[in-house]
C-alpha cells in the first residue's frame, strides 16, 4: 500500500505544479513578442513601420549624397523608373552629389509645401538645406524632392533650387518737412 500512496502523492504534487507551469508559460508567451526576442521562435512577423514622406525624401537625398544611386533609384516612382534607367539617373544626380562634396552630407528639412501647376495639377514638395547653411538667414541652395500627392511614398522628381528668397526690402517713408 505504501507504494500506491507514494505514487498518488507524486501525482498530486505534479497536479499542484501544473497550474504554476501553465501560468509561467502563458506569461512567457505574452512577454516574448513584446520584448521582440520571441519573434523568431514564435514565427511572429512584425511589419516595418511605414515611413513618412519627409523620411522617404530625406533617405532619398542622403543616398544620392553618399553616391548610393541604387538605393536612391529604388525610392523613385515606378513610372519614373520605367522612363529613366539607372545610368541616366546617375547622370542627373551628379550635380546634387557634387554639391554635397563641396559642403557636407548632413541635410535638414527646410520647408514643405504644395506647388500648383498648369491645369490645377499640384505637387507636394520637401525642401532640404545643408546643415552647414543653418547659421545663414536663408540657405544658398535647396535640395528639393517632389511627390505625386500626400499618400505617395515614391519620389516623383528631385532637383537643386537656388534659394532666391531674400529679406524683404523695407519701403522708406518720405521725409516729412516741418514748417
Amino acid at each position: 500500500m505504501k507504494g500506491l500512496e507514494n505514487h498518488s502523492a507524486v501525482q498530486q504534487g505534479a497536479r499542484s505544479r501544473a497550474p504554476r507551469l501553465r501560468r509561467l508559460i502563458w506569461i512567457f508567451g505574452l512577454l516574448m513578442p513584446l520584448l521582440g526576442a520571441g519573434r523568431h521562435w514564435l514565427g511572429v512577423r512584425v511589419p516595418a513601420p511605414r515611413l513618412s514622406q519627409g523620411q522617404v525624401a530625406g533617405q532619398f537625398l542622403r543616398a544620392v549624397l553618399r553616391a548610393d544611386y541604387v538605393r536612391a533609384y529604388g525610392h523613385l516612382a515606378p513610372e519614373v523608373r520605367r522612363a529613366v534607367d539607372l545610368a541616366h539617373f546617375k547622370a542627373s544626380a551628379q550635380p546634387l552629389w557634387k554639391r554635397g562634396q563641396r559642403r557636407s552630407h548632413e541635410i535638414e528639412l527646410y520647408k514643405l509645401g504644395v506647388r500648383l501647376g498648369d491645369g490645377g495639377a499640384s505637387r507636394l514638395f520637401y525642401s532640404f538645406s545643408f546643415a552647414a547653411d543653418s547659421s545663414l538667414k536663408t540657405p544658398s541652395v535647396l535640395l528639393e524632392v517632389t511627390f505625386r500627392d500626400t499618400a505617395s511614398r515614391a519620389v516623383l522628381g528631385f532637383g537643386i533650387q537656388p534659394n532666391a528668397a531674400k529679406s524683404p526690402v523695407r519701403a522708406t517713408k518720405p521725409a516729412v518737412k516741418k514748417r
